[in-house]
């Protein structure tokens, strides 16, 4: 279960893949735009159908990111977009990457991948759910 502490999102249960490289969040409507001040910024929506803790929707805009091609689980290569946020793992806050997709077909809304792990955990794979037990949310 993971928590995104700057959008008050979470808990989330997500999936650890040690093949990823960078992690990966579900996201919709996914665009360069410009906020209020006319700087440039990206927006994303959660949708509460993937993000069960969510009341509604929410569309997010960052500052703080960027482009690049990124070869998805089939092997393809595709751009995407990257933003930088905190992540809260256990009692750990992390600041990371992670890339922006659309995973509404996956079971997992968000992918932990090797880059964000390495050095700071030490996975049993024999084990589920170690850093906390999956919540049932209405």
């Amino acid at each position: 279960m993971v928590f995104f502490p700057e959008w008050n999102l979470g808990p989330v249960e997500a999936k650890i893949d040690t093949g990823a490289y960078t992690g990966a969040l579900h996201a919709d409507d996914i665009r360069e735009t410009k906020n209020e001040k006319g700087e440039p910024c990206l927006s994303f929506v959660l949708r509460k159908e993937f993000y069960p803790n969510l009341k509604e929707n929410v569309t997010l805009f960052v500052h703080d990111y960027f482009s690049k091609p990124i070869r998805n689980s089939f092997g393809e290569e595709e751009n995407r977009y990257i933003i930088r946020t905190k992540i809260k793992i256990g009692k750990k806050i992390i600041r990371t990457r992670i890339s922006l997709t659309d995973r509404s077909t996956m079971k997992y809304q968000v992918l932990i991948g090797r880059r964000l792990i390495k050095g700071k955990f030490m996975l049993d794979v024999s084990e589920v759910h170690l850093n906390g037990k999956k919540i049932k949310l209405c």
